[in-house]
């Protein structure tokens, strides 16, 4: 191959490289089409998913149904179970193996989450990392994989690779086939405090009690779908899961006061409820508010004798992608009913289960919260469609969500009163000191709002994933970043001036992130993701209320998104199916939204760089003139000499040869002549009449003519809302949409013909757009006031002498050391 011909081709490699993978730039100039169609970047429609956004005629998913049995050992913190799995292959191809997700392997000492783990920043170890290990150390997790058989009995070929296991099917399984095999397991249950994760047993040193959570905790097939065949990238401990639908039965024996809650529907409460629990259970169901099925007393009794032998709870689940459950003998439970017009499931059994520890806002808030996400959420997508929604309190902060049940966190802190002391009160000397009641417990302002919001977020996934069923191993945002969006419209309905991290509504907290360096685009597969509450949460949580709010408005929003709910309800929809159908259902192109917030790294942030006001020009010299020589005055004052010659008393010649002065000196330029007066004449006899009627209808109306500047730095095009305040008092709202920014992305001039004189004018007045700086929104520009506090210098210096001489304190050898807490649960919200 010639140079040149080698040239030539490597040129064309970089464009089918660079160029068709963003097309954008054009080809001369410094153009940017911030409005070019996003369908060149999109999967392309076909008879699984259409153009519009919604499944294509022959849209398909597989179904697997579960039949397990399962076994808690306490003593050793162990769980056993058997499967059998009935698949069913509803895709158009032929398979010849199936690959499961075996999530427990993440804690393999050769997993890829543990030996891919690195550290970022100072070189430093904290208590917490080095408990991790000596958990590590002192015992084997992962799941054991004890047998895989065919339904006849038959040993299945298996590869275990990572967190996935691949079955080789002895004969492949056609179109429309189905096949029946069982797995058996066991595996060690992580102390979650600990190791961390979604799921073990938090251990309750005081009077060695456990509460269990198990999630992730049996082989489950992994998704088979028509836009990435096998669902098979590894677990590496951030992106969670995509799973297939299907009917569960399953058995669950723990120790015989355990009281278990799960997925499904409990199917034999005679065998593992007392008739007074049965019986309240019942109340429940028609309750409209918290009925308590094991009271706190009864489950503070509970905790004092360990039964010995065992019970099997049978839970049952139609039509679910997942199943959990948690078991302990501490638990309180509570219970009310949900009323929807649903002819399928017209009530819902709201439950919550809790230690003691969590009382008393488990009992006042949780259940609580549960029935308000429905409310919410139901309104925005479809009615709840199971007859259980759950609340189980299994650690103290953080939460994690699962069809029909949800792990929260959330307690308050035991008070400890003043020793005495200390004092009782104020009291004279012959007078008794005042006794004050001193409550058991106290919780944080955060505490109350983190446990109501954190309800509100789990619940609210059992929509957004676990019935519309994204992919978040590939596309995070797609439940928590839609997930947090309706959980910021929940705490708006729980009560006004509901508590913001940080004090600060999403939009205003947002904007710094999204003016960062350090970030990737929304559309970053989750285990790369930066800052990932930021980005899979607050952000794509954020853009939607830009949308709701700014952009569409509540009407369109709300039933272009209702549309999208309904249509991918139980299946599995893409970002591209959210893309279309929020534009196919609202009727308005969002295709530079989607560009300017999902899929790069700019942020908003417009400023008003230039204002100018003008009047229509009668063009008589007679008008026109004087006010060119007012005008005049005002942009040209004297010159500071001419005037301090005059205050100090300098002569002027002309002053002392008056024969000096001439036509020009009785004349200034704005002097109208004879000639100025017949050009007027000549232009007004030179205008159409529609011309003529038009300037006379000007003159009349007086309306003053702005042109406004905007400077678009951020990058993201956003509509302007704007507030125009009057030199008479008077305020106006204006809405200026996106499609401004369409041909010149980075500089717009808005013409604006106004009845009253402007004042001031100021960009996004009321913070709904997530500009990242309101210093330049306003013009002229505004003086922003603060405090600064006053400081005075200290020294300190070690003072050896002194420190020997301090009274040693007894150490406290009960008591975890300071910072050993990490939490590693996910991000909830923000």
């Amino acid at each position: 191959m010639s140079l040149v011909r080698l040239f030539v081709f490597l040129l064309l490699i970089n464009f089918v490289s660079e160029g068709f993978a963003d097309a954008i730039r054009q080809t001369k100039g410094d153009f940017y089409d911030a409005f070019r169609q996003l369908e060149v970047d999109l999967p392309t429609p076909n008879v699984y998913r259409t153009a519009s956004g919604a499944p294509g005629v022959d849209y398909w998913q597989q179904r697997v149904d579960y039949d397990i049995k399962v076994a808690l050992d306490e003593e050793s913190r162990r769980i056993e179970g058997s499967e059998t799995i009935t698949y069913t292959n509803n895709s158009p191809d032929t398979l010849r193996y199936l690959w499961l997700q075996l999530d427990q392997n993440r804690f393999r000492d050769d997993s890829a989450a543990r030996t891919s783990f690195a550290v970022s920043g100072k070189d430093q170890v904290g208590y917490y990392t080095l408990a991790q290990k000596q958990r590590f150390d002192d015992k084997e997790y992962g799941h054991e994989i004890l047998k895989v058989a065919s339904e006849s009995g038959e040993a299945l070929d298996y590869v275990i690779v990572d967190t996935m296991m691949r079955v080789d099917l002895p004969t492949p399984l056609s179109t429309g086939g189905t096949i029946v095999f069982s797995v058996d397991w066991a595996f060690n249950i992580v102390d979650n405090k600990r190791i961390g994760g979604r799921n073990g047993y938090e251990h309750f040193e005081e009077n060695d009690t456990y509460i269990y959570f198990l999630a992730q905790w049996f082989p489950r097939l992994a998704v088979y779908s028509d836009y990435d065949g096998w669902h098979n990238k590894q677990f590496l401990g951030r992106g969670e899961f995509a799973l297939e639908f299907g009917d569960y039965v399953v058995e669950i024996t723990v120790p015989a006061d355990h009281i278990v809650s799960s997925t499904g529907v409990l199917s034999n409460p005679g065998a593992v409820l007392s008739d007074l629990q049965q019986e309240r259970l019942k109340e429940a169901k028609g309750a409209e508010k918290p009925v308590f099925i094991v009271t706190p007393d009864e489950a503070m009794e509970n905790e004092t004798e360990k039964s010995k032998g065992t019970k099997t709870w049978k839970f049952t689940a139609a039509n679910v992608r997942d199943f959990a459950w948690c078991s302990s003998r501490k638990f309180v439970w509570d219970a009310m009913v949900y009323e929807q017009d649903d002819e399928d499931v017209p009530e819902v059994l709201a439950m919550s289960f809790y230690p003691n520890e969590a009382m008393p806002i488990w009992y006042q808030y949780s259940t609580e919260a549960v029935v308000h996400t429905m409310e919410v959420y139901s309104r925005f997508s479809f009615n709840y469609p199971y007859p259980t929604a759950q609340s189980v309190n299994t650690w103290e902060f953080g939460g994690m969500e699962y069809p029909m049940i949800t792990f929260n966190g959330y307690r308050p802190k035991p008070f400890e009163a003043p020793s005495e002391d200390e004092g009782e009160g104020d009291a004279s000397e012959n007078e008794e000191p005042a006794k004050i009641e001193y409550p058991e417990k106290t919780y944080a302002r955060s505490i109350k709002s983190g446990l109501i919001l954190v309800i509100i977020h789990e619940i609210g996934h059992i929509y957004f994933p676990m019935i519309v069923n994204s992919d978040e191993r590939q596309w995070t945002w797609m439940d928590e970043g839609i997930n947090t969006f309706l959980q910021k419209v929940a705490e708006f309905e729980w009560e006004e001036d509901f508590p913001q991290r940080g004090n600060m509504p999403i939009l205003d907290r947002i904007s710094e992130y999204m003016a960062s360096t350090n970030q990737v685009p929304i559309m970053t597969q989750s285990d790369s993701v930066l800052q990932f509450g930021a980005n899979a949460y607050a952000k794509p949580a954020a853009a939607l209320t830009v949308l709701r709010e700014t952009v569409m408005g509540r009407e369109l929003f709300d039933f272009a998104f209702r549309e999208y709910a309904q249509r991918w309800k139980f299946k599995r929809p893409t970002p591209s199916d959210f893309f279309r159908t929020m534009e196919d259902a609202s009727g308005v192109d969002l295709d530079w939204f989607w560009r300017g917030w999902f899929y790069s790294t700019d942020h908003v942030d417009v400023a008003i760089s230039d204002m100018r006001e003008y009047k229509v020009s009668s063009l008589d010299p007679e008008i026109e003139f004087e006010f060119d020589r007012e005008q005049h005055a005002l942009d040209h004052p004297e010159p500071v000499t001419q005037s301090r010659n005059r205050e100090e008393g300098y002569g002027l010649r002309v002053d002392r040869k008056p024969e000096l002065l001439d036509f020009y000196n009785e004349n200034d330029p704005f002097v109208v002549t004879n000639k100025d007066r017949n050009t007027y004449t000549s232009t007004m006899e030179g205008l159409e009449d529609w011309e003529r009627a038009t300037l006379e209808r000007a003159l009349v109306d007086d309306d003053f003519i702005y042109f406004i500047d905007f400077e678009n730095i951020g990058g993201v095009p956003t509509p302007l809302p704007l507030l125009i305040k009057n030199t008479d008092g008077t305020e106006e709202s204006m809405r200026i949409p996106a499609e401004i920014w369409r041909r010149n992305y980075k500089k717009v001039t808005k013409l604006l013909i106004h009845d009253k004189a402007i004042d001031s004018i100021e960009l996004d007045p009321y913070h709904e757009t997530a500009d990242a700086e309101y210093a330049n929104n306003s013009f002229p520009r505004k003086i922003r006031r603060s405090r600064l506090e006053l400081y005075k210098r200290e020294s300190t210096r070690r003072d050896l002498m002194a420190d020997m001489l301090t009274k040693l304190k007894e150490a406290k050898t009960d008591e975890e050391p300071e910072g050993a807490k990490e939490v590693p649960l996910e991000p909830v919200g923000e």
